[in-house]
């Protein structure tokens, strides 16, 4: 019975994962399954209560058992709000660029080219590079979800549990960047590389670069730019994970919006 809620999951995300849905419908249909999950072993737990003749020890563990299960559906389910969030506010235009917090900018080794090009009249193109990087960005991050609803199909009650009591306060954004950093590369990486070609991300870099190199400094700039973005689109999408999960977890923005948020984590700040 305790396995049910992960197995219904896991069988649901996989249709989604083959399905056209947008992500954001991705995420609106795992948040209702969970909720009918949870409606389901309420009722369940209601007729067992009424006919159950067994003994206090063994009521005492099932309602053990029971809130379990209700910590593993509010984790998932404030988790699969926030990640829901968390793409959708990267991956509209400006999501990347007009956000201080997220926005790419020169690599470490190439912020002397931009201060050097920007002394000698060559802002605009030092702008126009950065743009397009963060563009690039941008059109990858959607790509995150199909990779964070898989995670969540296969997170154990126990790993909603630690995420929920445990110390840390960020558990839950450790979990993903734990079981989704490889995938998340992989998915966004020819993403990106594509992106930046739409987006004149290459050429803008040689520009930058020839002008930097003509100029009699000595040292020549060379940078794999994919690897950067790459790396650079999945460091803001985490920085946007933990915002949410933080917005939960301190019940800012009336962001616990249903009971068994409410429920799970107003358990979680009597325990602390």
């Amino acid at each position: 019975m305790m396995k049910f809620p992960l197995l219904y999951c896991t069988l649901f995300v996989s249709g989604l994962l083959y399905s056209n849905a947008s992500e954001a419908q991705i995420f609106k249909k795992i948040s209702e399954t969970l909720t009918k999950a949870n409606q389901g072993q309420t009722d369940s737990t209601k007729t067992t209560t009424a006919s159950n003749t067994k003994a206090t020890a063994s009521k005492s563990n099932t309602l053990t058992s029971l809130s379990n299960k209700d910590a593993s559906l509010g984790i998932k389910q404030a988790l699969s709000n926030g990640l829901n969030m968390s793409i959708e506010s990267l991956a509209k235009k400006d999501g990347f660029l007009g956000d201080a917090a997220v926005k790419i900018l020169m690599p470490a080794e190439a912020q002397k080219v931009e201060k050097t090009l920007r002394a000698v009249g060559m802002g605009k193109l030092c702008d126009q590079f950065i743009q397009s990087m963060n563009r690039a960005a941008e059109g990858a991050v959607k790509e995150a979800a199909p990779v964070f609803v898989n995670a969540l199909s296969k997170m154990t009650i126990t790993d909603a549990t630690n995420i929920l009591l445990g110390s840390k306060e960020d558990a839950a954004t450790t979990f993903f960047k734990t079981n989704t950093s490889t995938e998340l590369t992989n998915k966004f990486s020819p993403v990106i590389k594509s992106a930046m070609g739409t987006n004149n991300v290459d050429q803008y870099w040689t520009q930058l670069t020839s002008a930097y190199n003509n100029l009699p400094l000595g040292n020549k700039v060379e940078t794999n730019l994919t690897a950067y973005v790459t790396q650079k689109a999945i460091d803001g999408l985490f920085i946007k994970v933990a915002d949410q999960e933080s917005k939960i977890r301190q019940n800012i923005g009336g962001s616990r919006n249903t009971n068994i948020l409410q429920k799970v984590f107003g358990y979680a700040d009597e325990k602390k």
